[in-house]
């Protein structure tokens, strides 16, 4: 990605504040001088979610001095969480006895809600719990990411140690000092925030009653391990549902006669279902070798430019026209975020408010200096802008936009997926404020035998939004415009130079790709829900790509295709999990619901309790209602893959290996597999599959310890306890 800076060029002598001066001047205004009380120095501890963007914030407010899992200086102590510390507890910490999955200890609805520390966090939980209660610590700023997810990991941590310390948030959309900064300033109370923690609350709560309560049953019920979740299942639904209505497409042929014209375009019939009517018209046309000219239609059009990208729609477009998948995608767009490079990225909003317009135009224009893009003419009395401003569509965060700091950093030096999804934002930002994609449409109509025949051409009168994607996204689209002016045609004939029969056929619905899953996701049950909900889909922005890794994670869906496209697929696996779901796990219907009343419950329009009575009486009568279907046994069957190396039985897939079904037999393949690992490698059903039908497998391009790659063979044998064994034979011959 080349990029060259250039001065701005509506004002070039504008100055720019320096930022250390201005990072000066808001220290001394505001921590110069740390409270002290009985001689001690009171500080604030402030608690990110990630250690990266702990270390954007110590770097502004000047705690510099590290130490074991904070930072402190300043006034301040900068410390953080990682990902989930304290979760939900397993059903035996409530009671022994559900240690043993049984039908009959269901449902399983906690009236007093547990939380454990996660066991791989332990030691910084620790640390934040003795923060919160250190003496010198009178307030703690809450500066987890600013979103539902966000809000709870910090409550959550904040409870479980124990502290009444006050709290106040940060709400930032953007990393750049000067955000961090102005959001110091302006800390906003805890207590504006209860209605989006409730809501985080009954998700992970309701969640963790389906998949506990439906999982547990289903298991029982089919004597195998099911797993059940109440986004995962409606979406793994959807693509057996598209599956089944691609295998019973019946496709039909029908046929078009196309005439070259002398005019110089080619004019084609209706679609035509019996050939042998279509071979006379075929016949006809070419005994008369003339078309008279019906009528000729030129209708001015215009394409309005795209809006500002939300994270699902970005999400779309990278995986359209890059190839990556929804997490690659949300990984990407993170790292910029935390670079400093891009505004929040787990957005929902494709808009900006009233506050934000002046900072678009203003970042616009250097954007266009900084591509040296000439903008064309605009309307000064309506601001370019304008269109992207909708205070209404803009809940938490507006849409995901470039940062001014990107426009001094080096592009060059970031990896390349950063650097394309950097790009489309880019484009899609001056794309947005760009005027409309206008264009000449003439449709010349032709008669000959009897017959009807068009003829469609395009003609550009301003390239508007398209001139600014063509530009900057040349490379991504790999594709040239082909817009053809019809000629005008002075005559009322004109002659045939060819006439030729052409054969097609109706297609089926498209196997999904991430782009069209996560728009069905997006988009599900919206006919169903009432007017004026925003967010009707299935899932939110910030949690779809986790759904579908799920999915294949666990077995349930498989990406077939080449690099840049690949289908999402269900496997028979995930086939025979719909079969026996009833309607209302697999239905989208319910969980667009629950976002629904999720949603108003962050908003405050509905009671926690009302919520959760609702999920409570529907876990209960799944669990009362449920029974096992008739004739489904065969699809429940795990699939057998091979022979046991030690034991002779048949060895089968599940969700975490390759099995023996031998119950005394200890061997087994685990995806998860440490040994691959440490050659750079994965465990897949090829490779499972050769080393148990050869007991060896040929690898290519390992990695050593020190980097190295190297072409070996990797031998499979069994320890004497039937565990799974495995070694190397290089190819010069030694091991």
């Amino acid at each position: 990605m080349k990029f060259l800076w250039r001065m701005n060029r509506k004002n070039p002598a504008r100055k720019i504040p320096n930022p250390s001066d201005f990072k000066a001047a808001f220290c001394r205004r505001t921590y110069c001088n740390p409270k002290q009380i009985g001689g001690i120095f009171i500080a604030k501890l402030v608690v990110a979610e990630k250690p990266s963007v702990a270390m954007s914030y110590a770097k502004v407010l000047g705690a510099t001095s590290r130490k074991d899992g904070y930072l402190e200086g300043n006034g301040y102590l900068v410390s953080w969480c990682v990902g989930h510390l304290v979760e939900l507890a397993p059903p035996n910490i409530y009671d022994a006895k559900y240690v043993k999955w049984s039908i009959a200890d269901l449902p399983i609805l906690p009236q007093k809600w547990q939380y454990l520390v996660s066991a791989s966090t332990k030691k910084q939980f620790g640390i934040l719990q003795k923060l919160m209660n250190r003496p010198d610590v009178d307030s703690i700023v809450n500066s987890c990411d600013s979103g539902r997810e966000g809000e709870l990991i910090f409550r959550l941590v904040y409870q479980q140690a124990g502290c009444k310390k006050p709290v106040s948030r940060l709400w930032l959309s953007s990393m750049e000092e000067n955000a961090i900064r102005e959001g110091f300033a302006h800390l906003k109370p805890s207590t504006e925030y209860d209605a989006l923690y409730n809501a985080a609350l009954c998700r992970e709560r309701a969640d963790w009653m389906v998949g506990i309560n439906a999982s547990r049953l289903f298991s029982c019920l089919y004597g195998q391990p099911l797993a059940v979740g109440r986004v995962m299942t409606p979406v793994l639904a959807m693509t057996v549902v598209r599956e089944a209505a691609i295998a019973a497409f019946v496709p039909e042929k029908f046929y078009t006669v196309d005439l070259e014209l002398t005019s110089g375009c080619t004019a084609s019939s209706r679609r035509i279902p019996e050939k042998s009517v279509a071979e006379n018209l075929l016949k006809a046309c070419r005994k008369e070798m003339v078309a008279t000219i019906q009528r000729i239609t030129r209708k001015e059009k215009s394409e309005n430019p795209p809006p500002l990208y939300d994270l699902t729609t970005l999400q779309r477009d990278a995986n359209r026209l890059l190839g990556y998948s929804a997490q690659q995608t949300l990984d990407y767009v993170q790292s910029l975020y935390e670079k400093k490079l891009t505004t929040y990225p787990r957005t929902d909003s494709c808009y900006i408010t009233d506050d934000d317009e002046e900072m678009l135009e203003e970042l616009t224009e250097e954007l266009e200096g900084f591509l040296d893009i000439a903008p064309e003419d605009v309307d000064e009395a309506a601001p370019r802008t304008r269109c992207t401003v909708n205070r209404e569509k803009v809940t938490d965060h507006h849409a995901i936009l470039p940062t001014r700091s990107m426009l001094q950093a080096d592009l060059e030096a970031l990896p390349k997926g950063e650097q394309n999804v950097l790009k489309l934002i880019i484009a899609r930002t001056l794309m947005a404020v760009s005027k409309p994609f206008r264009y000449l449409e003439t449709m010349l109509t032709t008669e000959c035998a009897g017959e009807e025949f068009t003829a469609k051409g395009k003609e550009v009168l301003e390239e508007g939004w398209k001139a600014v994607e063509r530009k900057v996204l040349a490379d991504i689209l790999n594709r040239k415009q082909e817009l053809t002016a019809l000629p005008n045609a002075a005559e009322n004939e004109c002659g045939i130079l060819n006439a030729e029969l052409k054969e097609g056929q109706t297609s089926p619905p498209k196997h999904f790709t991430e782009d069209l899953l996560l728009h069905a996701m997006e988009t599900a049950s919206a006919d169903s829900m009432p007017e004026g909900v925003e967010r009707q889909g299935i899932g939110t922005p910030a949690t779809r790509a986790a759904t579908i890794e799920k999915l294949v994670q666990k077995g349930f869906l498989e990406r077939k295709g080449n690099k840049k496209t690949k289908a999402l697929l269900p496997t028979d696996k995930g086939k025979a999990l719909i079969t026996i779901m009833p309607e209302e796990i697999q239905s989208a219907d319910m969980t667009a619901d629950w976002e629904a009343k999720l949603l108003q419950i962050e908003r405050g329009e509905m009671e926690p309790s009302e919520f959760m009575t609702e999920i409570n009486t529907m876990i209960t009568e799944l669990v009362k209602n449920t029974e096992m279907k008739k004739g489904v046994n065969a699809l429940m069957k795990n699939k057998i893959v091979g022979i046991c190396p030690n034991c002779g039985v048949n060895v089968v897939e599940r969700e975490k290996g390759w099995f023996c079904e031998n119950r005394e037999c200890r061997f087994v393949l685990w995806k998860d597999n440490a040994f691959f690992k440490r050659l750079g490698k994965r465990l897949d059903a090829h490779v499972a599959d050769k080393l148990l039908r050869d007991g060896r497998v040929r690898l290519k391009d390992c990695k050593s310890a020190k980097g190295k790659t190297y072409n070996a063979t990797v031998l499979l044998s069994c320890e004497a306890d039937g565990r799974s064994k495995f070694s190397l034979e290089f190819e010069n011959g030694g091991c």
